[in-house]
């Protein structure tokens, strides 16, 4: 099955996007469809011949910019490339969709056209973050920046099961992000929160706290998206600002120059692990497929990440385990219901 590409999404579409795809088309075998206008996509196509059989075009007839806003966007543009999409995943013709445009655009569509969860309330934006381990998935890190402790509940749900399809872990650790480690600690939201997630059935270790995830303490962080998009924003502007800082100083005289030259495997190794290519995009959890949003400014290396990641996700099932994660929570309670009336 192949994975639907917004092919005009992003700083850069549609270049980017079509050399991503075709780079995932030649590295990984993934088939992808270009969702956008043929013509664009045909001239973007050709500095790539001979192209790949397994990438095909699918025409659609608008775009929406980075700049618009969302609901109208969606409401005016229905043939626009983000909405075409989505109704090939929709209709069993794409096995996820990618995106690296409008990521207010790109949730609406999903949310529309592909429908949530059974019990969830609201989705969230999954990122996958490097640490000292093998990864930690942080959600939310921007969809629903006013959380109810309800929402954190079923986030750290959806993060748990993510991480054990990506992470392929038995039983991820959960953490709840907070003030302090103490579970007194934390605003009136996140303390109810720290409840109800006590009561789920995953490996809920409590309360974390921001040093805590760049250490491997733990494999998911559940926060608001406010929080979480912060934290996000502020751990890309200094990661930029630690390299510019370090190239700086590697560029002095010649005993810096030469030992940069000679760390230079090491520092290519360690800037593979925090770049963002690496990882594509977010995973947008609580909807009926496979939704990832990338960067804005996504390059050709990190279209072709997301388009992996997603064709890996389709493979593990990742919709039908977050499903069933939410049948057998919610089980118990009806179980319960049925036993009082019973009893009455």
């Amino acid at each position: 099955m192949p994975v639907a590409l917004d092919a005009m999404g992003g700083d850069h579409a549609p270049d980017a996007t079509v050399a991503g795809a075709v780079r995932a088309a030649r590295d990984c075998g993934a088939r992808v469809l270009l969702v956008g206008h043929s013509r664009e996509l045909k001239k973007a196509l050709e500095q790539h011949a001979p192209v790949p059989d397994r990438v095909e075009i699918v025409h659609a007839e608008t775009t929406i910019g980075m700049g618009e806003s969302p609901g109208p966007a969606l409401l005016r543009k229905r043939d626009s490339s983000i909405m075409v999409a989505m109704d090939l995943a929709r209709e069993g013709r794409a096995s996820g969709v990618v995106s690296a445009g409008n990521s207010g655009a790109a949730m609406g569509a999903a949310t529309v056209r592909l429908g949530l969860l059974p019990g969830v309330e609201r989705p969230a934006i999954a990122l996958l973050l490097p640490n000292r381990g093998s990864g930690v998935v942080m959600l939310d890190c921007g969809a629903v920046v006013d959380c109810r402790p309800g929402h954190l509940r079923d986030f750290a749900q959806m993060g748990s099961v993510y991480a054990h399809c990506l992470l392929h872990l038995d039983r991820p650790r959960v953490g709840l992000l907070s003030v302090g480690t103490e579970r007194a600690k934390g605003n009136a939201v996140t303390k109810e929160a720290y409840s109800l997630l006590e009561e789920l059935p995953i490996n809920f270790v409590g309360n974390v706290e921001g040093q805590q995830i760049a250490q491997g303490e733990v494999d998911v962080v559940v926060c608001d998206g406010f929080v979480g998009n912060t934290l996000l924003k502020a751990t890309e502007g200094y990661a930029e600002l630690f390299w510019n800082m370090l190239k700086e100083r590697l560029a002095g005289g010649w005993r810096e120059r030469l030992g940069g030259w000679l760390a230079r495997p090491a520092l290519r190794s360690v800037a593979g692990r925090i770049h963002y290519a690496s990882y594509g995009g977010a995973l947008l959890v609580g909807v009926k497929g496979i939704c990832i949003i990338g960067h804005g400014r996504s390059t050709p290396a990190a279209v072709s990440s997301a388009l992996r990641v997603a064709g890996e996700l389709a493979d593990q099932a990742v919709v039908e385990q977050l499903t069933d994660s939410f049948r057998r929570s919610e089980t118990p309670a009806v179980e319960t219901a049925v036993g009082q009336d019973l009893d009455s």
